[in-house]
C-alpha cells in the first residue's frame, strides 16, 4: 500500500536549542523529582549524596556527588536492582551522563512493577 507524501504526518525535528538536556548539568533534580513523586524515601547525606529505595526495597538510587569511590570510578549516579527470582544487577552512570537520561532510564525501570 502506498500512502501519498501529502496526507502522511510531517516529520518533528526539535530544533538544537531544544535539546539543551543532551548536555549535563549536573543536576540531579529530574531523577528526584520522579522518585519523589513516586514516594521513594529519600536520605540526603551531609556530603551532599542522596539514597533512595523503593517501597518494595528492591531498587536502590544513588545521586553520588561527592562519595570518592564513585569518583575514582567516573560515576555520579548508581542504581542497584534486586529481581524477586533473578540475580541482582548494578548500573551506574559517570558524570557527564544528563540526568534527564537517567529519569528516563528509571523511569522504563519501574514503568512494570510486576517484572
Amino acid at each position: 500500500m502506498n500512502t501519498p507524501s501529502s496526507l502522511l504526518p510531517a516529520p518533528i525535528r526539535p530544533a538544537a536549542e531544544e535539546r539543551t538536556w543532551l548536555a549535563s548539568d549536573h543536576s540531579a533534580e529530574p531523577v528526584l523529582a520522579l522518585l519523589d513523586a513516586l514516594g521513594w524515601p529519600m536520605v540526603d547525606t551531609p556530603e551532599a549524596n542522596v539514597h533512595c529505595t523503593s517501597p518494595d526495597g528492591r531498587v536502590y538510587v544513588g545521586w553520588l556527588p561527592e562519595d570518592p569511590g564513585a569518583w575514582q570510578r567516573g560515576i555520579v549516579w548508581r542504581v542497584r536492582v534486586q529481581p524477586a527470582d533473578a540475580e541482582a544487577w548494578t548500573q551506574e552512570f559517570g558524570i557527564h551522563t544528563p540526568s534527564e537520561a537517567v529519569a528516563g532510564f528509571l523511569a522504563a525501570l519501574i514503568a512494570n512493577p510486576t517484572h
